[in-house]
């Protein structure tokens, strides 16, 4: 593979066996090689495992498990949308392509305009900007298409003020870039791939972090048709299309269904229906001080989130690493337990007992010790004792010496005593 690989274009799942995302993704990936072989797709499917090639895993920068890759040429492209065939598929197939598809017609312009809700087009001949376009294209074609076509085939009512031209359709309609007001083309692009209001999941959150802005999200249940559950997603829904010159530069707009996510990213409990407003760059979010009742309550929300009058909570600080470490062990515990109560029981039980054996041992060795050395110094002491006083037979000789002395005196006595009686 090493040494051919180059020779075709190959999409590639480098996987690790134990690892749980790897087995989910094994049948969808099965099913994205079996469709994209029936297709005729000049794309080869693989997979490959890292643990067991990990030279060349390393040397396409492999970190994690999945990891997905189109391999073209020299290049490497991750792959980092939601992990379904459709959107598998379509990813191979638009960075195996050309980078920049040409529309030579009106009628191949509104065939590709209904299939994408996002695309680039450029418009005009070679120049300094396309030239830019093209360098932007091969940054960013994992996310989007690139298409170019001349002035004539872009429907009637396109207006531009001068060629060339870079724009972008979606929403209905159509933007023309600025360099004096929108920046780096680059920047630009990664701006506006998105539809201004999305349907936002943790994939799309985490992309929305290269964007830079600020994500407006109502947080709803998408089963749950009571009003208060429509009347926040409609109201963002305005803001996104009526306020869009107004905020579309700091701000994406969304909607999320169900909490879980929301409040892991949080670390808080929030109930929902609910809005918040999230910066995916240092972790901090805003919640609203008042109850959301109208469009114009939203956009003096957003108003003083801009001003800066509005409470910034989270945040990147030691303090909340900290906290984000506590929070996510709990919360790791807590979901093998739920999952697999005997798992989670051999997975913290079997250290804890290890470490309990090892605590036990070590205070058991030390009572001893001290059992040893108090013993240690009952016989010393006896010793000193025994050498002070003698020993017990010594103490009895000593002691029939003493009787046999006071006997010797009394037979003297005796004896003197019969001396004068003679």
């Amino acid at each position: 593979f090493k040494e051919n690989r180059k020779d075709d274009i190959w999409l590639v799942d480098f996987y690790a066996p134990w690892c749980g995302h790897c087995k989910k993704l094994e049948p969808v990936w099965n099913e994205v090689g079996t469709e994209m072989r029936n297709m005729g797709s000049p794309v080869k499917v693989g997979k490959m495992d890292a643990t067991s090639f990990s030279s060349i895993a390393s040397e396409f920068g492999v970190r994690g498990y999945p990891t997905i890759k189109l391999l073209k040429g020299d290049l490497a492209y991750n792959y980092r949308g939601p992990r379904t065939k459709d959107d598998i598929i379509e990813f191979a197939n638009r960075v195996a392509g050309p980078l920049i598809r040409p529309l030579p017609s009106q009628h191949m312009f509104e065939h590709v305009q209904k299939r994408h809700r996002v695309l680039f087009v450029y418009v005009g001949g070679e120049s300094p900007l396309k030239e830019k376009y093209i360098e932007v294209a091969s940054e960013l074609i994992v996310y989007t298409y690139f298409f170019s076509a001349s002035e004539d085939v872009l429907p009637e009512y396109v207006t531009l003020p001068e060629l060339p031209a870079v724009m972008v359709f979606k929403d209905g309609t159509y933007f023309v870039y600025d360099e004096y007001e929108d920046g780096d083309l680059s920047s630009w692009i990664n701006r506006e791939r998105f539809q201004g209001y999305l349907h936002v999941d943790g994939f799309t959150l985490y992309e929305l972090g290269d964007t830079g802005k600020l994500v407006a999200i109502a947080v709803i249940d998408d089963k749950n048709s009571s009003v208060e559950h429509t009347r926040l997603k409609s109201i963002i829904q305005e803001v996104a299309r009526d306020y869009r010159d107004h905020f579309h530069r700091d701000f994406q707009f969304g909607h999320m269904d169900g909490n879980d996510y929301i409040n892991s990213l949080l670390m808080d409990d929030l109930t929902i229906p609910t809005i918040v407003v999230l910066n995916t760059s240092n972790q901090q979010y805003f919640l609203p001080d008042r109850h959301i009742e109208s469009t114009e309550d939203m956009v003096q929300f957003i108003n003083n989130i801009l001003d800066g009058t509005a409470e910034a909570q989270g945040g990147d600080g030691l303090l909340q690493r900290i906290k984000r470490i506590i929070y996510d062990a709990k919360s790791t515990i807590v979901s093998v337990f739920k999952s697999s109560p005997l798992l989670g029981c051999f997975l913290f039980g079997l250290p804890l007992g290890v470490i309990s054996i090892m605590c036990y041992g070590i205070c058991t060795a030390d009572t001893e010790g001290e059992v040893f050395e108090h013993e240690g110094a009952k016989k010393e002491s006896g010793d000193r004792e025994l050498t002070d006083e003698g020993s017990e037979e010594e103490q009895e000789e000593e002691k029939n010496g003493k009787y046999t002395e006071l006997s010797d005196g009394e037979l003297k006595q005796k004896d003197i005593l019969e001396k004068k009686k003679d």
